[in-house]
C-alpha cells in the first residue's frame, strides 16, 4: 500500500517524492510516458540517483542522517503506467506533474481517474491551468485541487493550495493535512492566475530589472539591497503584517509619491489601502488595519518579532558589531 502517488517523473515529481519519503511516507512514482524497457530503466536509474545525491547533500548540511537517507530511498517505488494500473486503487492522494499542455494533462487524468479510487484526491502542480479546467478532464470534479510547490520542493516549507469552484472541503482537507504531516506550511486560496508568491515575485523582479535598466544602481547593489533590506525583513514579518507594523499611511503616501514621479498605474495604491487611510485604520498604532490589533499586547508582539529578526541576523552574521 502506498501513501502518495506521483504522476510523472520530472524534476517537480522527484522533489515531491523526496519530501514525502524523507518524512516516512511510501511513494509510488509513475512514469506516464510510453517507453521501451531499456529507456524506462535508464529513467529510473537517473531519478533514483538524483534523489539519492540530493539526500546525501542535505545530510552533509545536517538534515537527516546517512541511514535515514537510505531508508527514505527505500520508500520510493517506480513503475510504468501499465504496472501502476493494479497498484493505485488504494492511494488517497496523487500529485500530477506532467508538461503544461492540455493534451498531456487531459489524457493523464482520464487514465488516472479510471484506475484510482473515486474519492482519491487529484492535486495538479500546474502553475498556469485553472483547477476548474483540470477538473473537467476526469471524473468527480470535487476531488481536484492545485498544489503549487516552490523549488527546491524538499526544502521550501510553503505550498500554495488552490481550490476550484467545485473542489470539496474533504479534498482540500486531505491535501492540507498530508502536507502538514510532512512538515510543510500550506496556504489555501481560491484559484487565481499566478497564485500568491509568483504574483508578488513577478512585480518585484520586474522592478529590480527596471532599476538596473534605468541606471539607478548596479546589478550587484540592487541584489545586495534585496538580500539585506527587502528579503530579510519579510522572513520575519508578512508583507500585509508589515503594512500594519509600519503604518498604512506610510504606504499610502509612498504610493502617491511614486505614482506621481515614476508611473501612475504601476504605483497606484489599491482600494483597500485608500479605504484604510480614510477610515483611520492605519495598523498597529490605531488598533486596526488589515489585522485587528484590539486586545493585542503590542509590546510583547514587538519583542517576539524583533527577537526572531535578531536570531535571523545572528544566523547570517549580520548583527551590529561594536568596534573598540
Amino acid at each position: 500500500m502506498f501513501d502518495i502517488g506521483i504522476l510523472g517523473m520530472g524534476r517537480m515529481g522527484r522533489g515531491i517524492a523526496e519530501a514525502y519519503a524523507f518524512a516516512g511516507k511510501r511513494v509510488l512514482m509513475i512514469d506516464v510516458k510510453p517507453r521501451n524497457e531499456p529507456d524506462r530503466q535508464k529513467l529510473y536509474t537517473e531519478a533514483r540517483k538524483e534523489i539519492a545525491d540530493d539526500l546525501v547533500f542535505l545530510a552533509g548540511l545536517g538534515i537527516g542522517l546517512e541511514a535515514e537517507q537510505e531508508e527514505a530511498l527505500g520508500l520510493i517505488t517506480m513503475c510504468g503506467r501499465e504496472e501502476a494500473e493494479g497498484r493505485i486503487g488504494g492511494i488517497p492522494l496523487f500529485y500530477e506533474g506532467v508538461p503544461e499542455t492540455r493534451e498531456a494533462k487531459d489524457e493523464l487524468f482520464t487514465w488516472a481517474c479510471q484506475h484510482a479510487a473515486p474519492d482519491a484526491v487529484m492535486a495538479s502542480t500546474s502553475s498556469t491551468m485553472a483547477v476548474d479546467d483540470l477538473a473537467s478532464m476526469g471524473t468527480n470534479p470535487e476531488r481536484f485541487v492545485n498544489a503549487h510547490w516552490l523549488n527546491p520542493a524538499m526544502l521550501m516549507p510553503l505550498v500554495e493550495v488552490a481550490r476550484g469552484t467545485q473542489s470539496s472541503d474533504a479534498a482540500v482537507t486531505t491535501l492540507v493535512s498530508s502536507l502538514e504531516w510532512i512538515g510543510k506550511s500550506p496556504v489555501v486560496m481560491k484559484n487565481s492566475p499566478g497564485y500568491i508568491i509568483p504574483r508578488i515575485q513577478a512585480l518585484a523582479m520586474n522592478e529590480a530589472a527596471r532599476l538596473v535598466e534605468e541606471g539607478v544602481a548596479s546589478v550587484e547593489d540592487v541584489d545586495k539591497a534585496i538580500r539585506l533590506g527587502f528579503g530579510i525583513r519579510y522572513a520575519v514579518l508578512g508583507m500585509i503584517e508589515f503594512i500594519d507594523f509600519g503604518g498604512n499611511d506610510i504606504l499610502y503616501y509612498a504610493s502617491d509619491y511614486l505614482s506621481k514621479n515614476i508611473d501612475e498605474r504601476r504605483y497606484k495604491a489599491p482600494n483597500s489601502v485608500v479605504e484604510n487611510m480614510k477610515s483611520g485604520r492605519n495598523g498597529m498604532r490605531d488598533g486596526a488595519g488589515f489585522y485587528d490589533w484590539d486586545g493585542i499586547d503590542v509590546a510583547s508582539y514587538r519583542a517576539k518579532r524583533l527577537g526572531a529578526f535578531v536570531a535571523l541576523l545572528s544566523a547570517l552574521d549580520l548583527t551590529p558589531k561594536r568596534r573598540t
